[in-house]
């Protein structure tokens, strides 16, 4: 899986929490399990050659990522 199809799990809510603001909803990726993992894969990728020794998952939703 590119990461084309994992978008259309990304849902956009226009002028939130302000006008002019584009929030990224990642609700939708966390409930498919498959384009989850996909995700997951694509990105650890960049770090399997020199791992990190920690990873700062920050935010409501970045936790959850940083676990994984």
């Amino acid at each position: 899986m590119t990461l084309d199809p994992l978008t259309a799990h990304i849902r956009t809510v226009p002028d939130y929490p302000k006008k002019g603001i584009m929030f990224r909803d990642i609700t939708p990726l966390l409930g498919d399990a498959r384009a989850l993992a996909e995700a997951c894969r694509h990105m650890a990728e960049p770090f399997r050659a020199s791992p990190p020794q920690l990873v700062a998952g920050i935010e409501a939703r970045g936790f959850i990522l940083g676990g994984i």
